[in-house]
């Protein structure tokens, strides 16, 4: 599975594209244990869009993840779990102790009512116990909606509701950074609208004193004495669903990315494998939440798939200090490290006094993962972190996705500093202009689609399968859009350049327009909002929103914060708005629609070249925006 010169990854790609099905079924029959095997590789069109793979076959991700390595490695360990307080001990599980303590929380929610099917929800810091939750759900079949724990009760309540969850597992409380999370309390005030909810399963974090509803709630740790470590693995269909992913979309309401068993477990391995050139005995930090895809691929499935040492930690890279990452890297001889060009641009910000007397020298590869990497930070990380002696593998992908797509391999093909560069095996990328054409060679630039699918594509969205069609299949006839543009240089290298839809990548987190606007316009006093992006020095992109209230309000800061605390209640403090403009009307044309186009340009300070504002309802509202925008740079 592992491609180990540039020569094979030329063959790999092109055997890929020659006969996909015969490709990818070389790589899971000899790298994955299946109970039964698949009858047809693929099944697929992209018009429904129907995509199914190893068609018939039967397995359970965790056997494939744990039971194996059990047999083959049961001492080694299998996650690292670093705590929020450097003051407070790190946990080691082994693969034999993992797999004990999965099986006895998948009897755990057996005896709780959880089977086969049923949606469970998880609201959990970064502690093994979600790792080991997630598992649990996969081990009997259940379907896991991890909610990251930085979302509110009205966030959790719409994805409750949207999947029917018959549980939730969260946690007392959490701690991250220097700020104490209310876990508990927020899930039940969520639960005052969730009808579904029979079971809430509480671990103890932070020992806060929280309400426990006879009959509903119950503990973790008194559950878990009631059962043994015996759980037989649930025999799934390939097909079958692993877990609902929501993420924001162009319409106000989060969508659930389903993912099933089969081809994700054999796309996240074969990348994990690939991009990181992981070898036994690595130890790999991704610096993700599960709450968010990079967690679910490769914390959970994709390394533990692979037999790897995955670490997880649970806290913020500038607590105690900004140098908490490479102290950790320091303490676990890390090896590999997967993190975000937001918390790059962030700790750069502190110079390098904070790297400066840390042994960083087990690290081999580091990665990027969740926006595109700019040029400096891609330099500083490399020179102060890698000392220009690892590869920086930056990595294209999407929740929808499953896996990785463009990236380059570790040590194994070119790298561009700021590019994505070349797709993986499996990967069949195109540029289209917007009439759907094809555009051809190199140095070229348009809206990057996918011609086949690879094994972890999206299948659908949760209850609503034409809202995957048209967010995903529709823009251009059998071709999957990714709603991002993109470069394309003379070696076929990709540069992403963002966002063609009104969705914002801020700090690698994907957040609709329209999910900001409905939580702006909830409160009280507001009548409109419009909301854009614009360029953040740490973020990437940062939110500006422009908000016309009812009538003009006499403290303006005060109305600001109100806001932002609507803001956070509704959807979650990361869809704050960094910059509110209060304005007396938006440009909108005759029909009503708002110009983004104009408020973005306004936004970013280009307000030389608006183009023809002649065509607007009132083009004079566009003179006092941009004096407004003036006064708040």
């Amino acid at each position: 599975m592992l491609i180990q010169n540039y020569e094979e990854y030329q063959k790999a790609y092109e055997a890929s594209v020659q006969d996909p099905e015969g490709f990818w079924a070389e790589i899971a029959a000899n790298n994955f244990e299946w109970k039964k095997p698949w009858t047809k590789v693929l099944d697929w069109n992209f018009k429904e869009p129907k995509i199914q793979w190893f068609v018939g076959g039967k397995l359970n991700i965790t056997e494939n993840c744990l039971d194996r390595h059990v047999r083959d490695k049961p001492h080694q360990p299998a996650i690292i779990w670093e705590p929020n307080d450097p003051g407070e001990d790190s946990i080691t599980l082994t693969y034999r102790q993992l797999f004990d303590r999965v099986c006895s929380f998948a009897n755990v929610l057996k005896r709780n009512g959880v089977k086969k099917g049923d949606r469970v929800c998880i609201y959990m810091p970064m502690i093994p116990e979600l790792a080991i939750a997630t598992l649990a759900c996969a081990r009997i079949g259940a379907i896991h909606s991890v909610v990251f724990g930085g979302f509110s009760a009205s966030s959790i309540a719409d994805r409750i509701n949207d999947s029917q969850c018959v549980a939730v597992i969260t946690t007392d409380g959490a701690v991250r950074g220097n700020k104490s999370i209310p876990m508990k309390d927020t899930v039940d005030d969520a639960l005052i609208g969730c009808p579904t909810v029979k079971k809430v399963i509480v671990a103890t974090r932070t020992r806060t004193p929280v309400s426990m509803i006879k009959g509903r709630d119950v503990w973790w740790e008194e559950e878990v004495k009631f059962v043994n470590s015996d759980c037989p693995a649930e025999e799934m269909d390939s097909e079958d669903p692993l877990f609902i992913l929501y993420t924001s979309g162009s319409t106000g309401k989060p969508k659930g990315v389903v993912h099933t068993c089969g081809g994700y477990m054999v796309y996240t391995a074969y990348t994990f494998m690939n991009v990181f050139q992981y070898k036994p005995g690595m130890i790999h930090f991704c610096t993700a939440d599960i709450g968010w895809i990079t967690g679910h691929s490769y914390i959970v499935y994709g390394p533990l798939a692979c037999g790897a040492i995955s670490l997880m930690f649970e806290g913020v890279p500038t607590y105690p200090d900004a140098g908490r990452f490479w102290e950790i890297v320091e303490k676990h001889r890390v090896n590999i490290l997967y993190t975000a060009p937001t918390a790059i641009r962030s700790l750069m910000g502190f110079g390098t006094e904070y790297v400066e007397g840390k042994d960083l020298s087990s690290l081999k590869i580091l990665g990027s993962v969740g926006e595109p990497i700019n040029e400096e930070a891609w330099h500083w990380y490399s020179k102060n972190i890698g000392k220009d002696n690892c590869p920086v593998v930056d990595t294209w992908w999407q929740t929808e996705t499953g896996g990785i797509l463009i990236s380059a391999l570790a040590g194994i093909t070119p790298l561009k500093p700021a590019w994505a560069s070349l797709p993986l095996p499996g990967v069949q990328m195109l540029l289209v202009d917007e009439n759907g054409k094809e555009i051809t060679g190199g140095n070229v630039s348009g809206n990057l689609c996918i011609k086949f699918p690879w094994p972890a594509t999206i299948r659908t969205t949760w209850g609503d399968h034409e809202r995957c069609r048209t967010n995903y299949f529709a823009a251009y006839p059998n071709l999957y859009f990714t709603g991002d543009g993109a470069m394309r240089d003379e070696n076929g290298f990709y540069r992403i350049t963002g966002r063609v839809d009104d969705v914002l990548n801020v700090s690698g987190h994907r957040i609709g327009t329209a999910e900001v606007e409905n939580a702006i316009n909830m409160h009280t006093g507001v009548v409109e909002s419009a909301v854009v992006g614009y360029p953040h020095d740490i973020k990437g992109q940062g939110i500006y929103a422009y908000v016309i209230c009812e009538s003009h309000a006499n403290d303006l800061e005060l109305t600001r914060k109100d806001i932002l605390a609507t803001v956070s209640r509704v959807i979650g403090p990361i869809a704050k708005p960094d910059k509110i403009q209060f304005v007396s009307g938006l440009p909108k044309t005759r029909s009503g629609k708002i110009m983004r186009r104009i408020l973005r340009k306004i936004a970013e300070g280009e307000t030389a070249n608006l183009g023809d504002t002649s065509t607007l309802l009132d083009p004079n509202v566009v003179e006092e925006i941009k004096n407004g925008a003036q006064q708040m740079r």
